[in-house]
């Protein structure tokens, strides 16, 4: 994990390292899955990206690293694309970031009912993933 480039390029800065916690994202995870009575597709995407995003910086912070800049958002999955995790995952959700975008700042609506239920079980394997990574560290950290 090399983040000298984002550092470099004042996309992100050290700070404090943080202890890891996923309540919020969780709480986020089950909102969005309740959001799909409601027909409100692209309010659901947004809740579920907001889980992802939050479990993101939550990785950042216990990594001791936060977003910066007008593109803080894309900046978040700049440094994802760093940690190793699955690319798949986080090119996923940097799509869903430009689709949140053109909802919330150009009132885009266009996600379905089985968009937005992919994108809920996206997000929870993603939330897991992150879970999964900071696990190793903490084991690795143990194992030293």
């Amino acid at each position: 994990m090399n983040y000298r480039k984002l550092l470099d390029e004042n996309k992100i800065e050290i700070v404090e390292k943080r202890e890891f916690d996923l309540k919020s994202s969780e709480s986020d995870l089950e909102f969005a899955k309740k959001g799909l009575e409601t027909k409100n597709y692209n309010r659901v995407m947004t809740i579920a990206y907001e889980a992802v995003l939050r479990a993101s910086n939550r990785l950042m912070n216990f990594l001791g690293y936060r977003s910066i800049g007008k593109e803080h958002h894309k900046n978040v999955f700049e440094f994802l694309k760093e940690t190793g995790l699955k690319q798949d995952l986080v090119g996923f959700f940097n799509k869903i970031r430009i689709k949140r975008n053109n909802f919330i700042y150009r009132d885009v609506e266009d996600i379905s009912k089985e968009e937005a239920e992919e994108i809920i079980k996206r997000a929870g394997e993603f939330v897991q993933e992150i879970r999964t990574f900071v696990h190793k560290i903490r084991t690795n950290k143990r194992d030293n």
